[in-house]
Parts: C-alpha cells; structure tokens; sequence
C-alpha cells in the first residue's frame, strides 16, 4: 500500500469518527433537550374537584381560595379544578365519589359525614366541652384528634386524606319566623341542621330534617320548613333567608366551634412528590388563616345589611342555651354507650378541652368590656 493512500484512508477514517462523535453529541444533546419537553408535553397533574357548598356562597369561595393557592404556589406542576355541589354528586355524596375516585378531592364539613359513623359530628356538633372553633382546631392537631379521624376514615374503608381548617364563629340558633323565647316554642317545628345537632333539636322537640344548604331556602319558601339554622349573616344572606324570615337568633351550642374539612382521594395524594404534599399542607395553614380574616370582615359587613333589609336579631335567651347543654349530656351519653369510638373522640376533646379552656380563661381578657367602654350607649 502507498503512502498516499494510507493517508487517505486515515483521513477517511478520522473524518468518519468526527461524524460518528458529532451525531453522538447532537443525539445525546436531543435526548438532553427532549427530556424537559416530554414532562412538559404530559402536563401538570390535574385534579378535579367539587365543594359542597352552591357556587354563590361563601363557603364556595373559600373553597376556591384554597385551590388558587394551591395552583399558584405549584407553579404548573399539580392544577386543580373546582366545581360547586350538585356538579358531579350531590353534597352528602362528596365523600364517597373522593374516595372511590370519581372526584380527587372537595371541600365540605365533617359533620356531613354524621350518618356513617356518629362520632365525625364531634368535629362541629355540640360545645365542644368549652372550646372555641381554633381552639378545637389545636386539639385536632396537636391533642390526637386528627389521628382519630384518620382511624374512623380507616375503619369505615374510606380512602380519604383529610385536612381540617378554617375556624367558625358560633352559628345562629336558627331563622324563625317569630322569636324563640324559651325551649318549648321549637316543639313541633319542622327544623333544618345537621349532624349531632339533629339530636340536639330532636330533644327540644323540634321535627328535623337535614338538608344541604342550597335547598333550604327552598325548602322553606313552600313550607317544607317552619325554621332553620346554616352558619353565618353572609352565607345567610347569599342564600337567601331574609327572603323567607325576617327573625334571627344569634348564639347558640349546637355548632359553635365547627370547622371545614379538606379532602383528597388518598391514594392519589399518596402518589404526589413530597414537594406537593407540601404545597397542599402549607396551603391549609395559610388558608384557615385567611379564612378567619376574611370572615371578620365579611360577616360583619352583611350582618349590617341584613338589618338594613329589615332582619331583626336577637340573642337566644340563656334558659334555651342550658337546655342545650343538658340535651347534649343525655346525648352523647347514649352514644358512647353505642360507639366506642365516640366515646373515644369525646375522652380525648375532653381533657383537651379541660386544659385548654382553664388556660383560655384565666387569660384572655373580656374584649366585651373594651368594645362597651368605646362603643357602648354613653351615660349624659
């Protein structure tokens, strides 16, 4: 072989490597490149959603607070879409469609869940032993109330990751459609609540019925209803009682210290990275903060309009609030004599509670005081 061609085929074959190597490097770039494009052709993980609130009322729009920011603070990667109640499943079947997966997740209350196991009421039906609402929440999180839920969502196969938040000021006996002086005017009436509360108004002889809050108002346009109770003036005034009643009574036991529930199909939730279940975590606590901000500020505003519209309020009369209170004392005793598990929760508010509540006592100051002293009729 001569040298010139010996040469030439050198050439050839470096010439050949260089082609081999570049398109080696121009394919592994691709695949570099390509990677971040396949993710982004997949899309962020999008989970559908339903409240059980109807979509004008607050409640809705907490719901939709939440889940704006869990969207922003995913950045793209996890998307949730909301929808009010009635889209998918009726509110009381909310439960049951996140745990089978036909939704992903919702917002609602515990207490929707009363008919499955009594003890879930505990989370929002009765006087919680003294506690107020973000005092129930501390019990919840840091006295073993929320691994006992976890353990009644097990036992009843629900596969459910539930997040409770968002504290409740104390709900409204109820609109009547004249005062309730004392326990004996509501025998007889035909009454909407929910939860323990249905045994609570059951023993001061009222003949309830538990409706979800879009068909209350409803209900007692055509007399299907005498009286009823849901939670707050704006949610009230959304919905439109002052339409059916112009009498409200403020303050009562039967859901003082209630809250709102955050659910997800568990195994969904479980298959999320770390970095989401964060977001989703860090989400709650920043929306059961803005909640209770949020709540100050509005409740107050419509409860001015509400008197504007011509709704007269008066504070239900202590006689009827210790009748309450007995009634609760008979029926939760007759349900810790039925479910163990209740008798469980209750022990553990309990002596939560008996701590907790001598703390807040002996050191909150009486804010009734200072508000009389500013705002108080002034003495000429």
């Amino acid at each position: 072989m001569s040298d010139k061609k010996s040469v030439a085929q050198g050439a050839a074959t470096t010439t050949t490597r260089r082609k081999f190597l570049a398109g080696g490097a121009a394919a592994a770039g691709a695949t570099a490149l390509g990677f971040p494009a396949i993710v982004k052709a997949q899309g962020p993980i999008t989970f559908r959603w339903q409240s059980t609130w109807p979509a004008k009322d607050i409640f809705h729009e907490y719901a939709a607070d939440y889940v704006k920011k869990v969207n922003d603070m995913a950045g793209g990667d996890l998307k949730i879409e909301l929808l009010p109640a009635g889209a998918v499943v009726k509110a009381f079947d909310l439960i049951d469609a996140v745990s089978k997966g036909t939704l992903d997740g919702g917002h609602g209350v515990v207490a929707y869940w009363y008919g499955k196991n009594s003890a879930m009421a505990l989370w929002g039906s009765g006087p919680a032993f003294g506690m107020d609402p973000n005092m129930l929440l501390a019990w919840h999180y840091y006295g073993g109330g929320r691994e006992l839920l976890d353990e009644i969502y097990k036992g009843l196969n629900l596969d459910v990751q539930s997040f409770l938040y968002g504290p409740m000021p104390t709900q409204p006996l109820g609109w009547f459609k004249k005062p309730v002086t004392k326990s004996a005017d509501l025998k007889g009436l035909k009454f909407r609540t929910v939860g323990l509360s249905i045994d609570i108004f059951t023993g001061m002889g009222a003949a309830v019925n538990a409706l979800p809050g879009g068909e209350i108002v409803p209900a007692m346009d055509r007399g299907l209803l005498d009286a009823a109770e849901f939670n707050n003036a704006t949610s009230d005034k959304l919905l439109g009682f002052p339409d059916v009643s112009k009498v409200c009574m403020l303050r009562s036991f039967h859901q003082c210290s209630e809250q709102f529930e955050i659910i997800f199909n568990k195994t969904k939730y479980n298959a999320l990275p770390p970095k989401l279940k964060a977001i989703i975590w860090h989400a709650v606590e920043a929306s059961s903060a803005d909640m209770s901000w949020k709540a100050v500020d509005r409740y107050s505003k419509d409860y001015g309009e509400l008197q504007k519209m011509g709704v007269k309020f008066y504070a239900t009369p202590t006689a009827i609030l210790q009748d309450q209170l007995k009634i609760w004392d008979t029926v939760t005793k007759k349900k810790e004599s039925e479910n163990p598990l209740f008798k469980k929760v209750n022990a553990s508010m309990r002596a939560f509670a008996e701590r907790a509540g001598k703390w807040s006592s002996d050191t909150n100051v009486d804010y009734k005081m200072a508000y009389n002293h500013f705002f108080g009729a002034k003495k000429s």
